[in-house]
């Protein structure tokens, strides 16, 4: 079977007093694995509509090896420690893509 795309994702809480501080450290974990971490495809970043405090963050991977690696790097704890400073609980999931529906096109 050849490598599945795979999906990353944190369910995080972040006091509000700390959301400033967890929005900027993600935007610059954003930035620069956008511009560089082999595999990576997409991410978000998503605030709970019912709970301030709860957040959804997400990331699509070319294979589920490419995030594994980027984790285990000595760069990713250094990158994401500010942002994990904010966090009061965590959970972290990981999926490999099983179908996913067409991108709509417009006219």
């Amino acid at each position: 079977m050849s490598e599945q795309r795979a999906r990353v994702v944190f369910l995080v809480r972040v006091p509000e007093e700390r959301t400033a501080a967890f929005l900027a450290a993600y935007e610059a974990v954003r930035h620069l694995v956008a511009d560089g971490v082999p595999g990576h495809l997409v991410d978000q970043v998503c605030r709970s509509a019912t709970d301030p405090e709860q957040w959804l963050i997400t990331s699509e991977w070319a294979r589920l090896a490419d995030f594994e690696a980027w984790e285990r790097s000595p760069e990713h704890r250094d990158l994401v420690r500010p942002m994990r400073e904010c966090f009061t609980d965590a959970r972290s999931l990981r999926f490999h893509i099983h179908a996913q529906t067409p991108a709509l096109t417009t006219a």
